[in-house]
């Protein structure tokens, strides 16, 4: 099904986290989301992972091509439960019209998993990792004009997404199904470790953070007795000392391939009226294949 959309007018709104966070805060169960624009990306988005907004209407997208999938070990190798596999990490940039406006490479051998991005005033912090638990990570400032790639630090750990705290300059990040929440100078010294005390949901993708909190998206996969999975996707506000969810709510608006469309990529912005939620669920190995999606919610 087409939807008849056409060139978005989607303007700018406030995405700093005092906004979202009180605009998530509003989110329960029963929240209906319309979707006012699908457009498809003009370039192939591969296995997206984290998108952002810049200072104007572009976007920064994060995405992982995989050449070679990863392969289950009988038993573990070195302590992995996986093969490396091969990849090229991604980061795109597009428009709400969904542009090919630019392009550039992240990672180096297996470390070629991008992972949830942010944009912090000044450079697009991209984490890029072994697609594998307790594996290794490089975490890379990418200038949003030029998109010069400069190595922030490197981490001993699968980082599965970062988020940047404006007021104390502070990284906030978690690792691989969002099991652990981490805190970094930008420089790339750990600060503190927490465990996620919620279990539904793993979150693919940090998307504000300041207060001591932040906002996380993402997705878990249920079994179904003879029917395969049950997708639950979900947003929360988190304590980013203490790991506790102070407030969650489900997400089930589903993208033309049927995925909760908190699958990987998401940015919240809000005018105080509504919620606003860009999303590249799907996976697109041409040109045309994915979508960005952009959906609201009205708020009280």
């Amino acid at each position: 099904m087409s939807l008849p959309y056409g060139p978005s007018v989607v303007g700018v709104c406030d995405d700093s986290n005092e906004a979202v966070i009180a605009a998530v805060r509003q989110l329960t169960r029963g929240t209906a989301w319309s979707v006012i624009n699908r457009v498809p990306l003009e370039f192939p988005a591969h296995h997206p992972q984290g998108v952002v907004r810049g200072s104007d209407r572009r976007l920064y997208l994060s995405s992982a091509e995989i050449i070679e999938p990863t392969r289950f070990y009988g038993s573990p190798v070195d302590g992995f439960d996986r093969t490396p596999g091969q990849g090229i990490g991604h980061l795109f940039v597009t428009d709400p019209d969904g542009g090919a406006l630019g392009h550039v490479t992240v990672g180096e051998d297996a470390v070629y998993h991008p992972g949830g991005i942010d944009f912090d005033g000044e450079s697009v912090w991209v984490p890029a990792a072994e697609y594998r638990p307790h594996s290794r990570s490089i975490v890379y400032r990418v200038d949003p004009d030029t998109l010069e790639v400069r190595e922030a630090f490197r981490f001993d750990d699968h980082i599965g997404g970062v988020v940047r705290d404006r007021q104390s300059g502070l990284l906030h990040a978690v690792t691989w199904g969002s099991r652990s929440l981490l805190t970094f100078t930008p420089d790339g010294r750990l600060t503190h470790r927490v465990d996620n005390k919620s279990h539904f949901v793993d979150y693919q993708t940090c998307v504000s953070v300041g207060g001591g909190h932040m906002v996380c998206t993402g997705i878990a996969e249920y079994p179904v007795p003879g029917a395969g999975v049950f997708s639950l996707g979900g947003i929360a506000v988190v304590d980013v000392d203490s790991g506790r969810i102070e407030h969650e709510a489900p997400m089930t608006e589903l993208s033309p391939a049927g995925r909760v469309v908190t699958y990987n990529a998401v940015h919240l912005e809000t005018d105080g009226s509504v919620l606003r939620m860009f999303a590249v669920p799907d996976d697109g190995a041409s040109a045309g294949d994915a979508h960005l999606l952009t959906l609201e919610t009205t708020l009280a």
